[in-house]
């Protein structure tokens, strides 16, 4: 009965160190992919920046460039720049409200 005593704690060290923080990353990235909405800056998990377009049930339409949109799964988002906000249709160039952040190295770069 002693013998089982250092397995034991050597699997709960392990659920410690190992899984839990495991399932605490898969919850992140599900609240991630699950609360992306129109207007929010991206990165796919292929690499590719965007701001999203429009979003169907599974179905994101990320704009790349001007005029350039990609039609991905909502699943393939592995990160977001930017805190969800309305979407604004009414500006013609989709550049956000930071025209001042001219050259700067954050998120993407768009337009």
């Amino acid at each position: 009965m002693a013998g089982f005593i250092p397995l034991i704690l050597i699997f709960g060290l392990m659920y410690v160190l190992m899984i839990r923080p495991q399932q605490k990353k898969v919850k992140a990235q599900q609240a991630l992919v699950s609360s992306i909405q129109k207007g929010d800056e991206v990165v796919l998990n292929s690499g590719i920046f965007g701001v999203v377009k429009d979003v169907e049930d599974d179905i994101l339409w990320l704009e790349v460039f001007d005029g350039i949109e990609l039609k991905v799964l909502r699943g393939s988002v592995d990160g977001r720049f930017n805190e969800p906000a309305a979407y604004d249709e009414d500006s013609d160039d989709g550049d956000s409200e930071n025209d001042s952040e001219d050259d700067s190295d954050e998120g993407p770069i768009v337009g």
